[in-house]
């Protein structure tokens, strides 16, 4: 395809799913924008809010934007990994056993509450995130191409949880913080559900455009002196005095591909070092264990990165 006419697809992804989101959707700007990266990139998603910021309805209008079927899975304590993933049910007629598939088999996979998820459903999960397959009896079978997981977890709420570990946290390519909407935007959320609640309907675009747009973010040039920086960023949090676990090599990879996807989002086909500074946050924040004394002086993780941004050299 003429790199024009990919540009063409990514504008139209972005500018659709701007204006579509923002039907349903009051504010939570950055969520949006985030989550149009990951559909350009291909990447996880772990979406960290309280209850009712409209994580789950994000995620939902998406799939209807861009066609891809939606399936949720509801994290229990007793969720078993047959549960998402499916199990060979026998059928007494033909005294075979046949594939009964489980919600895992889907494009847009929405993990609702993933750290109340057990260790062992994590497992069968985070194999499905990486190698988008799954396997069952021993047999592998292949995930859609489009699989995407977007996981929900409730930042305040700590009984009867299992936090993720750090192999799985690796795995997703952003960690969005979805915050409480300003008092506009709330003034604004019941406003619409005064008048009989959002009853927008979105206009779906073909799936075709979004394995269009990309391809076109997977081939974006990147300059070598760009790749260093990323690099840079990446093991400044590894040397943090107040880290006692930095970013991982897959960090660095993450940030050349967010990067990417914030370029062709503003329209260009090159990556410059604003670009890989807006992904710091998001691709880095869920990567790094604070030390216990700046736990407990109230050190953020993005308040780490924050300097690390400020203290790395940019490439000129």
């Amino acid at each position: 395809m003429e790199p024009a006419v990919a540009q063409e697809q990514v504008n139209k992804v972005v500018a659709h799913g701007r204006e579509q989101l923002a039907k349903v959707i009051v504010g939570q700007h950055e969520m949006i924008e985030q989550c149009l990266v990951a559909l350009l990139t291909g990447g996880h998603v772990l979406l960290e809010g309280v209850p009712g910021v409209a994580k789950t309805l994000a995620v939902k209008t998406l799939s209807q934007l861009f066609q891809l079927s939606f399936q949720r899975i509801q994290c229990t304590s007793d969720l078993m990994p047959a549960d998402i993933i499916g199990t060979n049910i026998l059928d007494q007629e033909n005294r075979t056993f046949a594939l009964h598939k489980g919600p895992i088999f889907g494009d847009l996979i929405l993990v609702d509450e993933v750290n109340r998820m057990p260790p062992r459903t994590q497992a069968a999960l985070l194999e499905a995130m990486e190698e988008r397959q799954i396997t069952i009896d021993g047999k592998r079978y292949p995930l859609n191409p489009l699989f995407t997981v977007f996981a929900t977890q409730n930042p305040v709420d700590f009984e009867g949880t299992y936090p993720l570990p750090e192999a799985q946290l690796d795995r997703f390519l952003l960690k969005v913080l979805v915050p409480y909407p300003t008092e506009q935007e709330e003034q604004a959320i019941l406003a619409l559900y005064a008048k009989g609640g959002s009853a927008a309907v979105v206009e779906p675009l073909p799936t075709e455009v979004l394995a269009a747009a990309r391809a076109k973010v997977v081939d974006l040039n990147v300059q070598p002196d760009l790749v260093q920086y990323a690099v840079r960023l990446t093991r400044a949090t590894r040397e943090s005095p107040q880290l006692a676990l930095g970013a991982s090599p897959r960090a660095s990879l993450n940030l050349l591909y967010v990067g990417k996807a914030y370029a062709a989002m503003d329209g260009r086909d090159y990556l410059i070092p604003d670009d890989l500074k807006r992904a710091v946050p998001p691709v880095l924040r869920h990567r790094m264990m604070l030390k216990p004394e700046a736990q407990l002086e109230g050190v953020t993780p993005d308040q780490v990165l924050t300097e690390v941004i400020k203290h790395v050299a940019v490439p000129r």
